[in-house]
């Protein structure tokens, strides 16, 4: 059975940092691009950050483009992001997802992605 892990969510004061991880447990996901997306309350979900099966590329949205790094690690088969300069805006839940064919390219849109974690909420104050 798969399993998306996601931890490091928290309560952060604006200008803040944290890092949040996913962790793949029940099958390798080195062949597969993975991302992030977040849901705000009252708001759907949107694409955060996503890079390629090999990590050499990266993609984000412009709301967070210079601000967020995501990362991946095959041999631990896990997904890092990691949040600096947090805004009040960024307040979410954070999910991670993986695609669920090999090798693509990684998608923006929630669809592209077959495998999810249950959320971690980040909570950015003002």
């Amino acid at each position: 059975q798969v399993q998306l892990v996601e931890s490091g969510g928290g309560l952060v004061q604006a200008g803040g940092s944290l890092r949040l991880s996913c962790a793949a447990l029940g099958r390798t996901f080195s062949q597969f691009a993975m991302g992030w997306f977040r849901q705000a309350p009252g708001k759907e979900r949107e694409f955060v950050a996503a890079i390629t099966w090999s990590g050499s590329g990266t993609y984000y949205a412009d709301s967070v483009k210079g601000r967020f790094t995501i990362a991946r690690d095959n041999a631990k088969n896990t997904v890092t992001l990691q949040m600096n300069s947090l805004e009040p805006e960024d307040t979410a839940v954070y999910y991670c997802a993986v695609d669920g064919i090999r090798f693509r390219a990684p998608g923006r849109t929630s669809n592209t992605y077959d495998y999810w974690g249950q959320g971690t909420q980040v909570t950015v104050s003002s």
